[in-house]
C-alpha cells in the first residue's frame, strides 16, 4: 500500500482508462424529511440497483447484476454521491462471480464515490470471485468533503473454493484512492497473476483463501471516526507464536494500522469466507448505533 504524498505517479498500463468511454450508471442520496433518501437512480446493464424501505435515517443501497456476475467484456461503472449529512450502507446482494474470459477479455467494475460535509457511507460488500480463466479489474475513487466519514470494505477470495478451485484466474487487479478536500490520502494498488507468482508461498497468501481490506478515513477529531477506528483497532490480534493464531475461533489473520491521522487500515487474511464474517459483525455492532445507520441493513443477510 501506499499513502499519498506529494506527486503521484502515472498509472501502470493495467490500470490504464479503457480505450472506449463507457457511460456511467448512478445513484444519489439526500436528506428528505429528515430521513437519507434515494433520490436518483440509473443503472446500466449488468448493474441492478436496489433500495430496500426501512423506517430509519439511513439509506441501504443493494448492487445486483444480470446473470448473477461479470463476464468478458462487461465494464460496470458506477457514480455514487452522498448529500450533505446523509448515511448511506452500500452493500451486494451475493458474490460478484467472475466468469472465464473469452479471447484475453477482462470484466471491470469501476466506481466513483463523492461524499459532501457530514455525510457516512459505509461499503460492506459481498467478495469478488473470480473464476478459472478469467481476468478482472477494479478501480475505487473517493473525493471527501472536510467531515465525511468512508468505511470501505474490499473483499476477494481465491475462486470457487469449495469445487477446488484455488487462485485459478489469470489477473486480478484492484486500485483504491481516496481524497479528503482534494488532498490525496489514499493510494493502494494490487496486482496478482498466479501464473507469475506461487499463490500459496508464505510470502503470498499460503493457505488463505479470501482477502479482505477495510479503509476508514475522515476527521481524526471526529467522534464517530473514533468511534469506529476503536471497533477496528479491538480486532487487532494479540502478538502469538503462532503464526496462524486463530482469532475469536476463526482461522483467520487480522492486521489494523492507523496509516495516518485520519486514516486506519485493516487488512485480513481467512482459512474461508466464514472465517472473515466476524469483521462485518463487529463494526455493525458499532454501524448499528443511532449516531451511525441506526439499524443493522444486514442482520437479515448474515
Amino acid at each position: 500500500m501506499r499513502f499519498w504524498g506529494p506527486g503521484g505517479g502515472g498509472l501502470p498500463a493495467y490500470f490504464a482508462p479503457m480505450s472506449t468511454p463507457a457511460e456511467w450508471s448512478e445513484l444519489a442520496v439526500a436528506q428528505v424529511q429528515g430521513r437519507a433518501r434515494l433520490v436518483a437512480s440509473k443503472s446500466l446493464q449488468p448493474l441492478k440497483i436496489l433500495n430496500p424501505g426501512a423506517a430509519h435515517a439511513a439509506c441501504h443501497v443493494v448492487l445486483s447484476s444480470y446473470g448473477g456476475g461479470l463476464v468478458a467484456g462487461d465494464d460496470l461503472r458506477l457514480r455514487i454521491h452522498g448529500g450533505a449529512g446523509t448515511r448511506l450502507c452500500l452493500s451486494t446482494q451475493a458474490n460478484t462471480k467472475v466468469f472465464k474470459s473469452i479471447d484475453g477479455q477482462w470484466a471491470a467494475q469501476h466506481f466513483a464515490g463523492t461524499l459532501e460535509a457530514g455525510a457516512l457511507a459505509a461499503v460492506l460488500p459481498d467478495p469478488v470471485v473470480p473464476q478459472a480463466g478469467s481476468r478482472y479489474r477494479q478501480t475505487q475513487r473517493w473525493d471527501l468533503a472536510p467531515g465525511a466519514l468512508l468505511l470501505l470494505a474490499d473483499w476477494w477470495a481465491a475462486g470457487r473454493t469449495d469445487l477446488g478451485e484455488r487462485f485459478a484466474f489469470h489477473e486480478f487487479t484492484s486500485e483504491t484512492r481516496i481524497r479528503v478536500a482534494g488532498r490525496p490520502l489514499v493510494l493502494d494498488r494490487f496486482v496478482f497473476n498466479p501464473a507469475e507468482h506461487i499463490a500459496t508461498a508464505p510470502a503470498n497468501f499460503d493457505r488463505y483463501e479470501t482477502m479482505l481490506t477495510v479503509y476508514l478515513v475522515g476527521a481524526p477529531e471526529e467522534p464517530r471516526f473514533a468511534a469506529l477506528a476503536g471497533a477496528l483497532h479491538a480486532l487487532k490480534m494479540p502478538v502469538q507464536d503462532d503464526p496462524h493464531f486463530r482469532l475469536a475461533g476463526r482461522a483467520c489473520v487480522v492486521a489494523v494500522a492507523q496509516a495516518r491521522p485520519g486514516v486506519v487500515v485493516l487488512r485480513a487474511g481467512a482459512l474461508h469466507r466464514q472465517d472473515a464474517d466476524f469483521i462485518y459483525h463487529h463494526l455493525l455492532q458499532t454501524l448499528a448505533g443511532e449516531d451511525f445507520l441506526g439499524y443493522n441493513p444486514l442482520a437479515r443477510k448474515y
